[in-house]
């Protein structure tokens, strides 16, 4: 049975963030609100608990479309080969905010991405999940939690989300209201970008 914790998004409560963050520590799993739909995570150097993520979405570690959520632009040089001018110059104009772009894969990637020619990058603009990742200290492996509803593809109660997913995960954040539209997704691994979903992101800042 998973723990249901408030945080509250104007100022998260460090104490609440540390709970949220042990259970990540330990291979747990949570679902916390991002500035789009909320997302279902771990920390991204456990197995155990990526593998279950995948079990729980129907797909294959090793195929798995993941984002890793990041706190800020510093981690970038950790997990992405190194990007031109044009390309950090588009990232720092739209982050943090509500995109994921995907960007050229290097070395140091965990262990469960090494196959992986490319990686999907977030930087929310919602302080808990930035709180989360700053406190954890490396990204959080993370995917949308989608509704089997045809009407509602996402559902934004937390409450909602903590009945179904309570036993299927070991926290649920409730932040409030979430949001029903999922990032917009850009592919800057070519030489082009190319929008691969459009989502809440507008695409007039590019």
């Amino acid at each position: 049975m998973a723990e249901f914790i408030k945080i509250y998004p104007e100022n998260p409560n460090p104490k609440e963030v540390k709970r949220v963050v042990d259970i990540l520590r330990n291979g747990g799993l949570a679902i916390y609100p991002t500035d789009t739909v909320y997302g279902l995570g771990c920390d991204i150097r456990n197995t155990k608990a990526l593998e279950r993520i995948a079990r729980i979405k129907g797909v294959k570690l090793a195929k798995a479309n993941f984002s890793f959520i990041c706190a800020d632009l510093s981690n970038l040089s950790d997990y992405v080969r190194q990007i031109d001018t044009p390309t950090f110059k588009i990232l720092k104009r739209a982050l943090p905010g509500p995109y994921t772009f995907i960007l050229p894969g290097n070395n140091n990637l965990p262990k469960d991405f090494k196959k992986k020619k490319t990686v999907g990058i977030r930087v929310p603009d919602n302080a808990i999940a930035k709180a989360l990742v700053e406190s954890l200290g490396n990204p959080i492996v993370s995917t949308s939690i989608r509704d089997e509803d045809e009407l509602l593809e996402y559902t934004t109660d937390p409450e909602l989300i903590f009945e179904k997913w309570e036993n299927l995960v070991d926290v649920v954040v409730d932040g409030g209201y979430g949001d029903n539209m999922a990032s917009t997704v850009i592919d800057l691994s070519g030489l082009e970008p190319e929008v691969v979903r459009e989502g809440k992101g507008s695409l007039d800042i590019f």
